[in-house]
């Protein structure tokens, strides 16, 4: 039996979900939907979750006068919130402070340790709270991290746990190469290809000095890693959920690029010490920038997506999310392109042709229900190729495509100027059309096709209530 596995990155609970946790969750979502139509709601597995351990969710915890574990709880309700008001279809949530899950993480790691995979050495580095990592040369600029620059750096030395990541990887290269795993895009496998083949040095997974984290059954005094801890949430909650555990390995991991590096290199080398198969695709998507800066704090410029919710409704901001630029490239999110796409893709495109042909069918008064009745939903096969090659936004070209088809049609076809005889003839060649667009549209705005759907399965059709009104936020 055929069947979909797809993941999200679980969020660090730092602090609240943005737009940038959103974006990604959606397009998770969208693989889900479209799945679980092509296979069967049954045949899919979409998870999501919190990862709460580590340095930095203490410390945040601490700065807000809390326990670590009350901390986490509120942020974690706060992503359990925002997905439920954004339509998220996930099939369960996971949290890395859930009792079963440090118990298989446990578990995982004493094999490891048992296998010879697992040593004791000091370790001294510039260690960046911010990456939970210690950092290369390469990461480092002007004594700054790279992506945390207002984040102090401090040299560390300590006692760990070391994982033999360098003599993991050349069997970690081997199932790259032969795509026993997939990297995408492309250039993502490429980077990762170039930076394994420049040699890899063993990697610490332990703390010493950190609490808040799962203790190494072995040592105590220890604590797991977080990119260990969080890594073996894919894994951990198909066990988990007994029903689950068909699901396993992962059909698609989803996440931003600067996380890239744990999950093609450092997941596969614990998966192979431990004797399990592979995720089939790893894929990174992209950065973007609001109005072409950078998202952050200090410029405020950090967007809640219930924000947009409020002006685009949920679907207007999947849509818009997802077709703003290509999937796994670098992009701008801009609010003025957004009303533009918004009026001509959604308000008058989708919803406009929905609206004609309604009115066309209700002039008819003529009872189309037979012709609903017999519709049989398939996709389109220029969106079926590019969903299986992990392309949402070309999916969605495809979709305008038909709606500019149809439109076309019906300026050509004039049928307000037809006889009622050949008014029914031609609405009927049209709703199929518009039920088959629906279907194609499903995985990417889910309500919307629910209201589609009721417009035209009835006996006689009305003219609804707009799909989507046009929106003016421009000062």
């Amino acid at each position: 039996m055929e069947k979909f596995y797809v993941t999200t990155p679980i969020y660090y609970v730092n602090d609240d979900p943005h737009i940038g946790h959103a974006y990604t969750t959606i397009v998770a979502d969208v693989f889900a939907r479209y799945y679980r139509q092509k296979l069967g709601a049954n045949n899919v597995f979409f998870l999501t979750g919190t990862d709460e351990h580590g340095a930095k969710v203490a410390q945040a915890a601490s700065k807000r006068g809390l326990e670590p574990q009350e901390f986490v709880d509120g942020i974690s309700n706060h992503y359990q919130e925002m997905w439920r008001q954004l339509n998220i279809s996930h099939d369960y949530f996971i949290r890395t402070t859930h009792p079963e899950h440090k118990r298989i993480v446990q578990e995982l790691l004493q094999k490891l340790y048992d296998k010879g995979y697992i040593y004791k050495a000091k370790y001294k580095g510039t260690y960046c709270v911010g990456c939970e990592k210690y950092l290369t040369a390469e990461e480092i600029v002007d004594g700054k991290c790279v992506l945390h620059p207002s984040t102090d750096l401090f040299e560390q030395e300590e006692e760990n746990y070391f994982l033999k990541l360098k003599d993991l990887v050349p069997h970690v290269l081997i199932a790259l190469e032969s795509e026993r795993y997939m990297v995408l895009p492309k250039e993502r496998k490429t980077e990762i290809l170039s930076k394994m083949r420049e040699g890899i040095h063993d990697i610490s997974i332990s703390r010493t000095g950190i609490e808040w984290g799962i203790p190494l059954p072995w040592d105590t005094s220890h604590t797991v890693y977080v990119w260990v801890d969080a890594l073996f949430n894919y894994y951990s909650a198909t066990r988990i959920n007994p029903d689950a555990a068909r699901f396993w390995p992962a059909d698609l991991h989803l996440m931003a690029k600067d996380i890239l590096w744990f999950h093609a290199l450092i997941w596969e080398a614990l998966l192979l010490a431990l004797q399990e198969e592979l995720p089939k695709t790893v894929f990174a998507h992209g950065f973007f920038t609001i109005e072409g800066q950078k998202m952050s704090k200090s410029l405020g410029n950090v967007i809640n997506p219930l924000d947009l919710v409020n002006i685009y409704g949920v679907d207007g901001l999947r849509y818009l999310l997802i077709s703003s630029f290509a999937f796994g490239n670098d992009g701008d999110f801009s609010l003025t392109r957004f009303e533009e796409i918004y009026n001509a893709d959604l308000a008058n495109g989708i919803g406009n042709l929905v609206s004609r042909i309604a009115k066309l069918c209700e002039k008819s008064d003529h009872d189309f229900s037979e012709v609903v009745k017999n519709y049989k939903p398939f996709f389109n096969e220029g969106l079926d190729a590019a969903m299986t090659s992990s392309r949402p936004d070309e999916a969605l070209r495809f979709i305008r495509n038909d709606v500019q088809a149809l439109d076309k049609q019906i300026h050509e076809d004039a049928p307000w100027t037809l006889n009622d005889a050949e008014l029914i003839q031609t609405l009927e060649s049209y709703i199929p059309k518009v039920l088959s667009l629906a279907n194609d549209l499903k995985p990417f705005l889910p309500q919307t096709v629910e209201k589609i759907v009721t417009i035209f399965n009835v006996g006689k059709i009305s003219k609804p209530e707009p799909l989507f009104k046009r929106v003016s936020i421009q000062v």
